[in-house]
């Protein structure tokens, strides 16, 4: 499949059973670009990546790379292509970090590793600075080390789509921006397609090439964070009241709008 691919979402919904998680989705990623779902809790940004992830099925639309029908793609094919990181990785296994990483290559091993695939998972290991860490256990480590490892897994995967959910919750503020930085810089270097969910709008700000915001499963507003995330569309999908201020650079400052307190 081209190195250079596009992923096209049409007109795509997911139900489950009567309720409406998505409706009407419709977008288109180029590579290198990064794009932050936001949105507020039940907005369908989870429900969006899972989709995408081949975990839930369309009722109505279809998803396209390169102009291919990913659900008409087999699963080796598809996982070569894309990785999946869910919101929440209970990793309290004994096993080690290079473990977890070796994992990130089973779509391409039939019996066991072979010295490309060791290769390619020490480079993944080093690309998010976790090398040192290879033969700890996952359950040693800190948070923000772990999702780097959970990152290196993916990349040791070689995918051309990464989908992210929440990558960065729980963190300290120094791991939500070092790991931002990480996945916007291997975004562009090795163009791919990343989509993530965040719940920050300020990262989203920084870090994001485009913005998709998102309201009970619809797409509200889209385009360069600049575009899309001005107080007007913050009220209208969050509720609340947001003021745009520079120092230096742009960020969104939640106005306190309680009463007596």
């Amino acid at each position: 499949m081209n190195s250079h691919l596009k992923l096209k979402v049409m007109d795509v919904e997911i139900c489950y059973g009567s309720y409406k998680a998505l409706s009407r989705v419709e977008f288109e990623v180029s590579p290198g670009e990064f794009i932050a779902l936001l949105g507020p809790n039940g907005a369908g940004k989870t429900t969006l990546l899972k989709t995408i992830a081949r975990i839930l099925k369309p009722r109505k639309g279809v998803i396209y790379l390169n102009g291919k029908n990913i659900m008409e793609m087999n699963d080796r094919e598809y996982a070569k292509i894309t990785g999946y990181l869910p919101q929440i990785n209970d990793m309290s296994t004994p096993m080690r970090v290079f473990e977890v990483v070796s994992m990130g290559r089973k779509p391409y091993v039939t019996w066991q590793l072979t010295k490309e695939d060791i290769n390619k998972i020490w480079s993944a290991m080093k690309t998010t600075e976790v090398d040192y860490l290879a033969f700890r256990s996952i359950s040693e480590v800190s948070g923000g080390e772990r999702q780097r490892v959970m990152i290196a897994r993916i990349l040791a995967q070689e995918p051309k789509v990464l989908l992210l959910d929440e990558p960065v919750t729980h963190l300290d503020l120094k791991y939500q921006r070092d790991i931002l930085k990480l996945i916007r810089k291997v975004t562009r270097e090795r163009k791919l397609i990343t989509i993530t969910s965040l719940h920050d709008i300020n990262l989203a700000f920084r870090f994001a090439d485009k913005v998709i915001l998102m309201k009970k499963g619809l797409i509200y507003a889209i385009g360069k964070p600049e575009e899309v995330l001005v107080p007007e569309n913050i009220r209208e999908v969050f509720e609340v009241n947001a003021i745009l201020a520079n120092n230096p650079r742009p960020f969104i400052v939640i106005e306190d709008d309680t009463e007596g307190d």
